[in-house]
């Protein structure tokens, strides 16, 4: 559905009977008004959306490094607890080979 200009003028003609001429710039201004209003309304809610957005990405980027980080420093202490476990063996085999504590035989 189309409107033609015909009925556009009509509902000029309608709105200038309602208001009257002496109403219709300060009808005119307010809504220009309200019109800067929303337009500034509507841009502060994108840039706390967008700053939202950037302060989300950094959180999630942090969070990410820190696990990271555990994850690495799990790694090396696991190996070091797999060294620890394998080295009283070892420990035990190089002390009974040593000459001081060979048992004594008695003469």
């Amino acid at each position: 559905m189309t409107i033609s200009p015909t009925q556009i003028l009509l509902i000029l003609v309608i709105i200038l009977l309602l208001f009257g001429a002496k109403k219709l710039p300060d009808l005119a201004r307010s809504v220009g008004r309200s019109t800067r209003i929303l337009k500034s309304e509507m841009r502060e809610m994108s840039n706390d959306d967008a700053q939202y957005q950037n302060t989300h990405n950094a959180q999630q980027h942090q969070q990410q490094a820190i696990n990271q980080q555990n994850f690495q420093q799990q790694q090396p202490q696991q190996n070091y607890q797999n060294q620890s476990q394998q080295q009283p063996n070892t420990n035990a085999e190089d002390f009974w080979n040593k000459p001081e504590n060979q048992p004594r035989s008695q003469n």
